[in-house]
């Protein structure tokens, strides 16, 4: 088992997880685009058989690089990478979700992430995420006032 550190800066958001078919691509390109217009994005596909490319697409080039760059560092078959610039993952994980071929969802977060990885004399494998830092405690009243009001402000609730 190895650790394979997602590289991002920390204003990214991103998404991990597993599809099945080369389709995948298009079909995630798609679901984001319906997003809305303002999102840009980039993602990676790594390819399981056939000629094991890793498959990339999007509508911003810096990201579309960084999701193949981080796609082919983490090598694992059938699994995909979005990068998310103006939009966050509660945004576009329904859209991902609902596109046929995604298996599941490992993370998707602006938090620091490694990928842990299993390999086998088949290839490598996406066995989870650790996905930010451990809890320092429990929260008080304090601090659920404060979750509840930075929710309301960002619009996320009324």
């Amino acid at each position: 088992m190895t650790a394979v550190r997602i590289d991002k800066p920390d204003d990214l958001n991103v998404v991990i997880g597993q599809a099945h078919f080369i389709k995948s691509v298009e079909d995630l390109h798609e679901a984001l685009v319906g997003v809305g217009p303002h999102l840009r994005f980039g993602l990676a596909f790594c390819e399981a058989s056939g000629p094991c490319l890793v498959r990339h697409s999007g509508n911003d080039e810096d990201l579309v690089e960084l999701a193949t760059r981080n796609a082919v560092a983490v090598g694992a078959g059938h699994s995909f990478i979005v990068f998310l610039r103006e939009g966050y993952p509660v945004n576009v994980l329904n859209a991902v979700k609902n596109v046929p071929e995604v298996c599941g969802i490992f993370c998707a977060t602006a938090n620091p992430v490694d990928v842990l990885i299993a390999e086998t004399e088949l290839g490598r494998g996406i066995i989870g995420v650790v996905d930010g830092s451990a809890p320092l405690g429990v929260e008080n009243a304090d601090d659920q006032a404060a979750r509840k009001q930075l929710l309301r402000q960002i619009g996320y609730k009324l």
